[in-house]
């Protein structure tokens, strides 16, 4: 089985209660949860939460719900153990990660994600963008001539479940899916949620135009 699973807790600094804010139009979560329910490869998904409140906002956009204990949402608890503790409950063999801080995503991605996770036969897969960054002071070379690294944006990961079952979440045979800068967007603090929503925005303007054509 391959399920798609969204943590999402209450607690947050930069931006408090940001799974659930509005932004273009709808809770935060929800744009992830659309997301999941138009895959057609995802055999199940559910929203991993300790809040209430979260838990109602994702039911009442049609998602299942997986109640985390309070110890899994401190500040201390990593992403890793959430998923532990999904994969105890709910038996799978993939495991697809959709963070709701990343709310812009292609129609396709997920699929185009876990297709591609498939026919490469790799162990994960994460979606990023290329770094050219370096410390001031600290390298010569123009930005256009460095060679870069790949940074993981958020958006989508695809896992084997046996692989986080013992700790690991990347394996050996990891693979790369480089997305365009709308797409790499990950809401951490108040500016991040401006940019996400002016995104949104003018993605469903240009949907809007495209049926209307």
């Amino acid at each position: 089985m391959i399920l798609g699973v969204t943590p999402a807790r209450g607690g947050s600094k930069g931006v408090p209660r940001k799974n659930i804010r509005t932004i273009a139009g709808k809770p935060l979560i929800a744009w992830t949860i659309e997301a999941a329910q138009a895959s057609r490869c995802l055999d199940r998904f559910v929203v991993s939460t300790e809040d209430e409140e979260i838990a109602q906002v994702a039911r009442a956009c049609g998602a299942e719900v997986l109640p985390r204990p309070a110890n899994l949402a401190a500040d201390e608890a990593d992403t890793l153990s959430v998923l532990q503790h999904v994969l105890a409950s709910i038996p799978a063999e993939i495991l697809v990660l959709l963070q709701a801080t990343s709310p812009v995503r292609d129609p396709d991605l997920i699929d185009r994600c876990i297709d591609r996770f498939l026919k490469n036969e790799t162990d994960s897969l994460a979606t990023g963008f290329l770094c050219r960054t370096q410390e001031y002071a600290k390298g010569q070379v123009r930005r256009q001539d460095q060679e870069g690294f790949f940074a993981d944006d958020g958006n989508v990961y695809v896992i084997k479940a046996d692989l986080l079952r013992r700790g690991d979440r990347h394996g050996e045979r990891i693979e790369r899916m480089l997305l365009d800068r709308e797409q790499n967007l990950d809401i951490d603090d108040e500016f991040d949620f401006w940019m996400a929503e002016q995104v949104l925005l003018k993605r469903a303007k240009r949907l809007g135009a495209a049926r209307c054509s």
